[in-house]
Parts: structure tokens; C-alpha cells; sequence
């Protein structure tokens, strides 16, 4: 089903007023309706705490490492036990900051009150500084290992410790992640990939990646669009992602060419800290524009939201510093009719931690990306085989993250000391 932008805002609440603003005002002085709605839900509780009746104290925080693998084990005074599996490719530059800033803070805090833990990190050594990958990816490693250690004690899995379970098998796109080759090459290339994994979507690539309009070959994306709508027809899902290439005219010309090709999102369109360009573009354009893949602040994406900048949220699970922050983010757009279609880092078991969080959400995009998981990695899952059966994933249902990682192979991390 082809969305528009005008559909996307034909489903806002009854009542709500458009958002004039000059540009990147909070109206701090007259905060509207909107904006009331948009705090209340930061304000709500993530975490379902009343699942635990009796205090749950970290006893230990460890980060473990393996040659080009980072674990995070958490374990209660009580002998419970979390294992999560960072995201490699940040933390090897980062683990300083989760052993010397974060690691110490928890121990001996009441794993049941992580939401309000989160705050209190943020202010504690003036961690707020840090805010974006140094700060959040390591957060987010620590938040995963917790909610795991929380769903083995009460036997549920992390979805259902931070919602209700409205997602329990996953579609896919089919993402292409190249530049820099000819628009028949990508279409090869594309053609390889949707038939392998049977996706009833898929995304490709425009523009350069932050190149302030250049792109090679020249006028790539011009012949790439109408090609890809060609090649796999009117019934085939397409998103577009830019990663940022354009200045907001140029985004806005190529906007609508995907308009005449019917893209069905257009994905950070100019560069993602552009907030006011993001809604230009958003204002000129009836294709909806996705973005916050590197977004690190909730206020910013309530603004995004109350403006109606994006259509589609994309919170980073490791990025953003977890499933709690990306939940408020994901309720806000919700309130005003706005589905969420989170982006993941590609190392570990981002996807892992990406399926959880969409199980749990009512207002999940139709696809997700599907990058597959780490095949270094030796674990079992009993509850899901974690690959694509004709374009769908089933979530993994067992306790916690639902896996088990070999012990054995956990055997092989050394402590990461500061």
C-alpha cells in the first residue's frame, strides 16, 4: 500500500493544530497542545517494573572481549545472569568510556529502576557531554544485557518487558548498500539480492553519502530511479535513502522525480543535522521523508515529530542508546499517526535487539532491513531459525534476548579493564 505524506498527516490527532515555526523555536514561552501530548509520553514509563517484585542488585558489569568481539555480562547478587553483544565496529574505539564512565555507576543499583538509571548516568561525571556514539552505544550495550537478565528472571522475552507483543514475525526489505557503480550494475546486484531473501520490498541508494550534491557516476540517482521501478514493477515496496547527499533545493528536485516514480520514502534527504532543511524538504514534497538514524537527543526528535519534519522515525537501537529511548520515540510518532521504522548498526546482533523493539510496537513500518546476524557468533535459538522464509523473520520468543550464546565461546573473553 503506496502512504503519502498527506495520508501521514490525515492520521494526526483529532484536534491537533499545525506547528508554524520560525525556524528551530520550541516555543518555550507558549507550549501548545502538541507539544503537551509529546512530553506526556516521554514522561510514561518504558520498562513494565511491576513484573519484579523484589529489588534486582548488580553485583556485577563486565565488558568482555574476543578478538573482534565485545560481550557485556551483568549478574545480580541473586546469581541472575545478561549477556549482550555490542556493536564491534564503535566499541572497539569506545569501550574507555563504557569501563571508566559507565561500568561503575550501576554496580550496586536496582537493575528494576534502569529507566530512571539511564537519567541519572546522563548527569553523572557529565556524561551529557558525550552525547551521540561515545555516549549511547555503549549505554545502549549495557541496557541489552539488563533487559536480557530481566526477561530470564521473569521468563519473558525483551519486548514484552517493554510493550505488547503486536509483531511477532517481521517482513524484510532488501536493502543495497552501494555507490559508486553503474545504475545497471546496481539493478544486477539488486535483482541477486530480492531473490534470494524473496523481499516484497527493498531500498537503494542516492546521491554520494554527505556529498553536498556530487555522486559518481554523474547523474546516478537520476537514471537509478526509474530504472529500479521498471525493473521490479508497481507492486514492489521502494525506499530511497540518501544518507544525506543533497543541499534542500537539490533534494527537493530529486524528491520528485521519486514522486513520479511512486518511492515510497525518501530517506534523510539532506544532512541529518539539518533540522530546518528537513522540513523544507518535508514541506515541498508529498513523498514522506524518513530520518533520526543519528539522532541522539529525544527533544530533537520531538520537535521533528511536533513539526512534522519526518513522517518516519528511524531511531538507531545502539545509536539512540537503547530500546527505552527509541519506545518514547516510537510512542510519539504514534500519537500523531507516524510510523517508525528503525534503522540498525550492521555489527553484532543489532538485528537481534532491532526485531525485539519492533515486536513491540504498534506502529511499525510494513518492512524492516534485514542486514543478518553475526556468523561468528556461535548461538541457538529455539524459537525462530532468524532468517528470511519468502521476505518474513519470525522474533525469537524465548526468555530474554532469546538466544543462547555458546559457553564455551563466552569462555574465550578476557575482562576489558580500564
Amino acid at each position: 500500500m503506496k502512504h503519502t505524506r498527506r495520508q501521514f498527516i490525515e492520521t494526526t490527532l483529532a484536534g491537533s493544530v499545525a506547528v508554524a515555526l520560525p525556524g528551530l523555536s520550541f516555543q518555550s514561552a507558549k507550549i501548545n497542545e502538541k507539544y503537551k501530548t509529546l512530553d506526556e509520553i516521554i514522561r510514561r514509563p518504558v520498562l513494565k517494573k511491576e513484573q519484579f517484585q523484589s529489588p534486582i542488585i548488580i553485583e556485577t558489569l563486565e565488558l568482555l572481549k574476543f578478538n573482534n568481539n565485545f560481550l557485556c555480562r551483568v549478574r545480580s547478587k541473586d546469581g541472575a545472569v545478561g549477556i549482550s553483544v555490542a556493536n564491534n565496529d564503535q566499541m572497539k574505539s569506545l569501550y574507555p568510556v563504557f569501563v571508566n564512565r559507565l561500568q561503575p555507576f550501576f554496580i550496586g543499583k536496582d537493575a528494576r529502576d534502569l529507566e530512571a538509571l539511564f537519567e541519572e548516568v546522563y548527569v553523572y561525571q557529565s556524561n551529557y557531554k558525550m552525547q551521540n556514539l561515545a555516549l549511547w552505544v555503549p549505554l545502549a550495550t549495557i541496557e541489552f544485557a539488563i533487559l536480557d537478565m530481566l526477561g530470564h528472571i521473569v521468563n519473558k522475552s525483551i519486548g514484552q518487558l517493554i510493550g505488547e507483543i503486536h509483531n511477532p514475525r517481521i517482513a524484510v526489505y532488501q536493502a543495497n548498500g552501494e555507490r559508486g557503480i553503474s545504475p545497471e550494475l546496481t539493478i544486477e546486484h539488486l535483482k541477486k539480492e530480492v531473490g534470494e531473501s524473496k523481499a516484497k520490498a527493498l531500498k537503494f541508494k542516492a546521491g554520494g553519502r554527505m556529498s553536498n550534491n556530487f555522486e559518481e557516476p554523474k547523474g546516478r540517482t537520476e537514471k537509478l530511479i526509474p530504472l529500479v521501478r521498471k525493473t521490479f514493477g508497481d507492486k514492489m515496496v521502494i525506499y530511497a535513502d540518501s544518507n544525506g547527499s543533497y543541499t534542500a533545493d537539490e533534494a527537493i528536485r530529486i524528491g520528485r522525480i521519486m514522486e513520479e516514480y511512486k518511492i515510497d520514502f525518501y530517506e534523510e534527504p539532506v544532512p541529518f543535522d539539518w533540522y530546518e532543511e528537513t522540513k523544507d524538504v518535508a514541506d515541498a514534497l508529498s513523498i514522506p521523508i524518513a530520518g533520526g538514524e543519528q539522532e541522539p537527543s529525544i527533544h530533537m526528535f520531538r520537535w521533528l515529530i511536533g513539526s512534522d519534519a519526518l513522517q518516519i522515525v528511524q531511531p538507531d537501537m545502539f545509536y539512540f542508546g537503547g530500546m527505552i529511548r527509541s519506545m518514547k520515540v516510537a510512542r510519539m510518532a504514534n500519537s500523531f499517526g507516524k510510523q517508525c521504522t528503525p534503522h540498525i548498526s550492521g555489527s553484532g546482533l543489532g538485528y537481534l535487539y532491532m526485531m525485539h523493539f519492533v515486536s513491540a510496537i504498534p506502529n511499525a513500518g510494513p518492512y524492516h532491513e534485514f542486514k543478518g546476524f553475526n556468523n561468528e557468533l556461535p548461538f541457538e535459538c529455539k524459537t525462530s531459525t532468524l532468517s528470511s522464509d519468502d521476505g518474513v523473520v519470525t522474533v525469537p520468543s524465548g526468555a530474554g534476548s532469546g538466544i543462547d550464546i555458546d559457553p564455551e565461546y563466552i569462555a574465550k573473553h578476557q575482562v576489558v579493564r580500564g
